[in-house]
């Protein structure tokens, strides 16, 4: 039963650590999730719930992370709401499309809505770049806090 709950656990880990990447998966959800079961698989001895709350605040900061991430690149590159609009469209959108469709979908939007508002093609482009540049560096910071749950977990589920 215990090899299990690990199993389970840290296949939910794995997942939350794709689903802080793909919007349709809830990463932040199931990182929590993977670290109690991990937790309740040992006992909660070594994944404890000091553990367990660091994992809480690392998914709250990944949830925020998704949510300023996109708007922010979008805003230091001075476009409008329709932009920031549009990438998330686009992103949506572009969850059809794969893995590329999830990275350029963002960008697309804010393109095709920035010119929609205001048919400038170089301040659509601008604002486009704002949203990939956005996407990227939040998809980079969101692993990469993802990754370090991940090790805090193994390490503590091996003391």
């Amino acid at each position: 039963m215990h090899v299990l709950a690990y199993v389970l656990g840290f296949t939910l880990l794995v997942a939350g650590i794709l689903g802080v990447v793909l919007p349709v998966i809830p990463g932040s959800l199931l990182l929590v999730a993977g670290t109690v079961l991990v937790g309740w698989a040992n006992g909660f001895v070594g994944v404890g719930w000091g553990t367990i709350a660091f994992s809480v605040v690392i998914a709250a900061m990944v949830w925020s992370v998704d949510l300023v991430a996109a708007a922010l690149g979008t805003k230091l590159a001075k476009a409008s709401r329709w932009a920031v609009l549009g990438a998330g469209i686009g992103l949506l959108v572009g969850l059809f499309f794969g893995p590329i469709g999830i990275i350029l979908g963002p960008a697309v939007g804010a393109v095709a809505f920035e010119y929609a508002r205001n048919p400038d093609a170089r301040h659509a482009l601008r604002a486009g770049a704002g949203a990939f540049l956005g996407f990227v560096l939040g998809s980079v910071v969101k692993i990469t806090l993802s990754m370090i749950l991940l090790g805090i977990v193994v390490w503590r589920a091996l003391v």
